[in-house]
Formats: structure tokens, sequence, C-alpha cells
């Protein structure tokens, strides 16, 4: 059922009747990867934007070439697009909801034109959300926010990203929106394609860990050359890089 699901624009156009001028879709991808950046899409539709391009859905329901595919059709067809990271080194240093911010943040400061509200995929407004203690909770424990007391000490001391400036929309969560929202969808596609293609420009240089393939997401093949070859500079030196069971001492100075 869910696969069958065809992304429109009636959220859309219901944000554009009620005032909007522009609406954007956001969406992020590599939020669970081991290796390379997290990254972010984000495209605009207004009133002037025509039927959405044919067989545009999740970027996670179509295959690689049928994503390649829809790129040119989604950029012509976007009111303004643009795809933000926040690499490796930031999501150690800063933690993954800051980097996920960072990163859509970026996506924002490139586009043309400033968007009234954002739709974004999921329950959680990492866009927008700047509270250390709280968000260290959230990934500790994997909370809902609701879960999460607010009346937290800081459970944080890392420093904090130099923010881009940046005019921060109104946010507006849906959970499948990328599923629903034609503009969210959009944005997963452009979002995932990016990464892919700098994962495999990655590869070209790290050929070992199969990044051609897993673009950095934990597949086994990864891990063993982790645990063989220990990480490289790509690797998300905060995560655990390999399950328990094969936990081995790995020297993150190589």
């Amino acid at each position: 059922m869910t696969a069958r699901m065809r992304p429109s624009l009636r959220r859309e156009k219901a944000l554009l009747r009620d005032g909007a001028v522009m609406v954007g879709g956001c969406d992020e991808v590599g939020r669970g990867a081991l290796a390379g950046p997290v990254t972010v899409g984000v495209v605009l539709v207004d009133a002037r934007t025509k039927r959405i391009p044919q067989g545009l859905t999740d970027s996670k329901l179509l295959t690689p070439e049928r994503r390649e595919e829809l790129v040119p059709k989604i950029r012509r067809w976007a009111s303004a697009h643009s795809v933000g990271h926040a690499s490796p080194d930031e999501i150690d240093e800063f933690g993954l909801t800051y980097a996920l911010r960072l990163a859509g943040l970026r996506a924002l400061a490139m586009l043309p034109v400033d968007p009234d509200c954002v739709l974004l995929d999921g329950n959680f407004d990492w866009i927008s959300y700047r509270h250390r203690a709280t968000a260290a909770l959230l990934e500790a424990h994997e909370l809902a926010p609701q879960e999460v007391f607010w009346e937290v000490e800081e459970l944080d001391t890392r420093p904090e990203p130099e923010w881009p400036v940046v005019k921060l929309p109104p946010v507006i969560t849906q959970i499948k929106a990328d599923l629903a929202c034609a503009s969210v969808a959009a944005a997963s596609v452009l979002a995932k394609t990016t990464r892919d293609a700098l994962m495999r420009s990655l590869a070209e240089h790290f050929p070992h860990y199969g990044w051609h393939e897993n673009k950095g997401y934990a597949s086994d093949y990864h891990r063993d050359e982790i645990r063989r070859s220990g990480p490289c500079e790509h690797h998300r030196r905060s995560w655990r890089l390999l399950p328990v069971e094969l936990d081995e001492p790995i020297d993150v100075a190589t």
C-alpha cells in the first residue's frame, strides 16, 4: 500500500492558499551511514508549479537509475532547489542533530529566494532545533521530542557550529512526507543522488571500503574492511563503527 502511494502537491497548495508565496520541501539522507556526510535537499514550489514529474516518489523506493533520470526533470520542475552537507568531522564535533541542522541551513542559504515555510519529513524539527541537552537525550535514547523533559541540565559540552546566516522559515513536520508531498519527495531524490555521487567520488581514493556500492552505510563488506584496515578521515569516528561482537582495538590515527 505504502509503495503505491503517489506524492501530490495537495499539502503545498493548501499552504499556498493560506498565504505562502514559496513552499519548501526538505529531506535528509546519510543519517545512518558510517562514513561520508549527512546531506539535506530542499525543493521550492509556488503557485505556478505544474504537474509533478512522472514517477516521482521517495528516493528509497526508486532504483538508482530511476533516481538519476528524475534529477534533470526535478530541476526543471522546481521553482528553486539546493543541497547542503555536513561533514563527518562536523558530525563528530557537534553531534548528528546539529550536523543535520547545519546541512539544512546550508541548503537554505544557497536558495535564490527564502521559502515562507518548509515541509520536513518526520516528526522532529531538526532544522530550527538548538537545545543541546535535549538533542543529546534524543540521540542517546532515540526518543521523540515529546518524550523528553525540557527541564534538563546541559549534557553536552561540545561547541556549537557557526550557523549559516539565513532567514529561518516556519517548519512543518509531517510523518511520511517523502511519500505524500511532491516537494519533499523531490528533495529526497536530489539529496540522495548528490550524496551518492560524492561517495562514488570518494571511493576512487578509498576503493577498499566499497563505497561505490554501499555509499558509506554499514554493509558487512564495509565493516569487515574497517576491522582489517581501520577507519579513514571520512568515517564518523565518534560512532561505533563495528558491532560489539566484531569490535577490536582500532588505531583511529591511521
